[in-house]
């Protein structure tokens, strides 16, 4: 079945232990994404049960601190009612999860595949509003592995610096150091850090980390979760280089969630609209670092076609922000976004 021996043993104990058999099953690997982590799927004849197995060996402090936020914050969401995968069995020892099976169809799919994707997308606003709204209720911040908030560490550290040597220096090669950025990204650091921060944060919520099955919505990927501004993982939905919605779609589905917003709590929605351009700002400087180190470093080069929509989307919330504490970024990225169009 498993290649791996213990795991093998492992999945056999979960199975036998749900009174199941053993002498049907099936494996096939998945295809991986951004991540380290294995992902296989086991299937039995028996009433077409199927589960997902995940590995993620602990070789680092890091890697076991993302285990126990992967299981720990995806108890509790699953907990709330939430659209999680159920975990059915772990062991933390080792990196290995066996959970639901959300099945194969990515929301990015389900997008190109449908004529009208409006309603879909709309059931997905209500549900992110649900996440950070009801996620917050009993959220331990001692679960996460990287940071307990999202705060000024993760903004330069992980957006912003992020962005200047993996894309600017390291992908583009256009030279290495850039200390006319310094003063922009503080600044684009102090504004963020404005919002109202006291919701649930999954910090990764795009289209590739919700799956559509059984005409049921799941949501993937939740490791990174932590206390943050509801914007944020709103910006990281509606800049989705993945999907790449049309402009009118993404103020369609901003106005939904303002209207949300507004009907929970009225006095929320200024701050929210004041420091959501920065936010989305932060949010694509991530991205576009991400991609990068994805294409170059990893070799992942199918990730290379999303580079230009996501340098798109930069260089128009820039513009529609018109800053000028962030004109030497702005410059930057519409003279980098002209250059590389043309030689793509």
């Amino acid at each position: 079945m498993l290649k791996n021996l213990p795991l093998n043993q492992f999945v056999r104990a979960f199975l036998n232990g749900r009174g199941l058999s053993t002498e049907d099953l099936s494996c096939n690997m998945l295809a991986g994404d951004g991540s380290i982590r294995l992902f296989s799927r086991i299937m039995s004849s028996y009433k077409g049960l199927s589960f997902i197995i995940m590995e993620n060996k602990p070789a680092t402090d890091y890697l076991k601190k993302e285990n126990l936020a992967y299981l720990m914050i995806g108890k509790h969401l699953f907990g709330k009612g939430l659209p999680v995968p159920e975990i059915h069995a772990c062991d933390l020892a080792n990196g290995w999860f066996i959970m639901e099976d959300m099945g194969d169809i990515k929301l990015q799919d389900e997008v190109s595949r449908l004529d009208d994707s409006r309603p879909l997308l709309e059931n997905i606003i209500d549900l992110l509003f649900r996440i950070q709204f009801e996620g917050i209720n009993g959220f331990n911040p001692e679960w996460c592995c990287q940071t307990e908030r999202y705060d000024h560490l993760v903004m330069q550290r992980y957006e912003s610096d992020y962005f200047r040597k993996a894309f600017l220096s390291d992908y583009l090669e256009i030279k290495k150091d850039w200390p006319e950025l310094d003063g922009p990204f503080n600044h684009l650091c102090e504004m963020a850090s404005m919002a109202e921060c006291d919701r649930f944060l999954h910090r990764d919520f795009q289209s590739r980390n919700i799956m559509i099955h059984n005409n049921r919505i799941g949501i993937l990927d939740w490791q990174g979760g932590r206390i943050g501004p509801s914007a944020y993982d709103l910006a990281s939905f509606l800049l989705d280089p993945y999907m790449n919605l049309p402009q009118e779609e993404k103020r369609h589905l901003y106005i939904q969630y303002i209207s949300l917003l507004r009907d929970f709590d009225a006095s929320l929605t200024v701050s929210f609209e004041r420091y959501f351009p920065y936010l989305a700002i932060q949010r694509n400087l991530q991205i576009l670092g991400a991609f990068s180190y994805l294409t170059k470093v990893l070799g992942k080069i199918y990730f290379k076609e999303y580079i230009p929509p996501a340098l798109k989307s930069l260089d128009l919330l820039l513009d529609e922000l018109m800053d000028p504490k962030l004109s030497s970024l702005t410059s930057i990225v519409h003279n980098v976004g002209k250059d590389y169009n043309s030689k793509t």
